[in-house]
């Protein structure tokens, strides 16, 4: 199947894949060839996907997925490789971000949304560049 990944600034990843795994707002959802349409909000997480059983891994941030007649199509602010993450300056905005989420205490829920997001962008880009 086709999956295509596309940010604002670029076209990430035009491949063909054997399955794709992405974070979905209600979990994790694996998906394969012949999968039925589906759309769906992605949060901040990893997404996975195979070639040949081999299996590579992005940091992406919020944004949606689309699935139609064995094509994948992602849209996402971020999307990054392990390459392409400095692990150290990941490690340190993973920290800032729980820092900020801990101490917004009695925040509104819309301004609490948006710190846990960027706290779980944070973690995903330090889990793919290989960080702790």
């Amino acid at each position: 199947m086709r999956l295509e990944i596309v940010t604002p600034e670029k076209r990430v990843l035009d491949a063909e894949v054997d399955s794709v795994t992405v974070p979905t707002a209600s979990g994790e959802a694996g998906i394969m060839p012949h999968h039925a349409p589906l759309v769906s909000a992605l949060k901040p997480g990893i997404l996975g996907y195979s070639v040949k059983g081999q299996t590579e891994r992005l940091a992406v941030s919020g944004g949606f997925v689309e699935v139609n007649s064995d094509r994948v199509a992602v849209l996402v602010d971020a999307a990054e490789k392990a390459e392409e993450i400095d692990a150290e300056a990941a490690r340190a905005g993973r920290d800032a971000a729980d820092r900020e989420l801990t101490a917004a205490g009695v925040a509104s829920v819309d301004e609490t949304l948006a710190l846990r997001e960027s706290a779980e962008h944070a973690a995903a880009r330090v889990s793919v560049a290989g960080g702790r």
